[in-house]
């Protein structure tokens, strides 16, 4: 059965890594029927008056799912984020970074396997400030029960689903007691629902981050409000190579959105030299996703395959210049077909 799903290829180098990922995923014979949609600059250049075309919305509410690309907003313009709009108008609350070593990829730490959830709605991003008198200003942090415990939900149900066994809640509450402490209540509460199945702990944050680059291999799943995860989740993929080799994955109770984590990288765009591979990790772990929403086993078994055709790919050091590499875009693509 062909999936319709819809295709928001980005800015910048966004065209050319989702045309890799897309030639690799119809190798690998994962039946998409790509529904292409601008979002970002390439909106605006189109003739968007805004940088989330209605349109686009429309597609992503009619088919559920959609694969991104890195996205420009224009500076100092007036246009709003692309991510914030989606999380937005989508209610996708629930952020997740998966963040796992590569073999291919040297760096200072082995065997890191753990996933970043981050709340999406709220805390200090809900962008609520104020200037109250000529040099003071502002800033509102909010936070509501509803939304902490939605997001903790999630992340048990998250963590179950995939034989994860610890939740680690980082946190400020010793500062900022009524915030963060309805935030680790809420965690906490929802943890007794899983006691003997995942273990959870509480770590306040900046003592976390310590821990969390002294030896990430203690962490399974983390949970954090809104900035803290933003934060932490970048921090997370430098210890496997960067933002180049991290999917991620944005959740809502009825839509999903899968993107690139870095950026649009307009000073490359048109080389062919940018990674594919955050891209096509998040592509993944749609396929997962569509596995099990849309009850097709087999997307998950050709998700396996593509794994480990891009990890045999990096062990036999075939990679892009941004992780060590000499390989184009295309190459590196053509690399992992080959190895599918």
């Amino acid at each position: 059965m062909t999936i319709q799903a819809v295709l928001i290829p980005g800015d910048g180098i966004g065209p050319e890594v989702s045309a890799a990922v897309c030639r690799i995923l119809e190798a690998a014979k994962a039946d998409i029927q790509w529904l292409r949609h601008d979002a970002g600059l390439a909106a605006v250049e189109g003739g968007s008056k805004t940088t989330l075309p209605e349109s686009t919305l429309a597609a992503i509410r009619e088919h559920h799912v959609a694969l991104k690309g890195p996205c420009t907003t224009p500076v100092g313009t007036g246009f709003s984020s692309v991510n914030v709009a989606l999380r937005k108008t989508l209610g996708l609350y629930g952020a997740v970074r998966p963040i796992r070593s590569l073999a291919g990829v040297p760096t200072r730490f082995e065997n890191v396997d753990l996933v970043v959830v981050r709340e999406n709605t709220e805390g200090l991003y809900a962008g609520i400030e104020n200037e109250i008198t000529p040099g003071v200003v502002t800033s509102l942090k909010v936070a509501t029960e509803l939304a902490s415990r939605r997001i903790a939900e999630f992340a048990f149900k998250y963590a179950n689903d995939r034989g994860r066994k610890k939740i680690s809640v980082f946190h400020k509450a010793n500062i900022m007691k009524m915030s963060d402490g309805l935030f680790i209540r809420c965690a906490k509460e929802v943890s007794q629902k899983w006691i003997g199945k995942i273990h959870y702990e509480e770590l306040i944050i900046d003592a976390a981050c310590m821990r969390l680059v002294q030896d990430p291999t203690r962490f399974d799943v983390i949970l954090m409000e809104n900035l803290y995860g933003d934060i932490v989740s970048d921090l997370a993929a430098g210890l496997i190579g960067g933002l180049g080799v991290a999917p991620g994955a944005n959740f809502g109770d009825e839509y999903a959105v899968f993107e690139a984590v870095h950026g649009s990288a307009p000073d490359i765009a048109g080389k062919g030299i940018a990674n594919p591979l955050s891209l096509l990790m998040s592509a993944v772990m749609m396929l997962n996703h569509l596995a099990v929403t849309r009850n097709m086993p087999q997307l998950k078994t050709i998700g396996v395959h593509i794994r480990t055709a891009y990890d045999r790919a990096l062990q036999d050091d075939q990679k892009t210049g941004d992780i060590g590499g000499k390989l184009s875009t295309e190459q590196f693509a053509d690399a992992v077909i080959q190895r599918l």
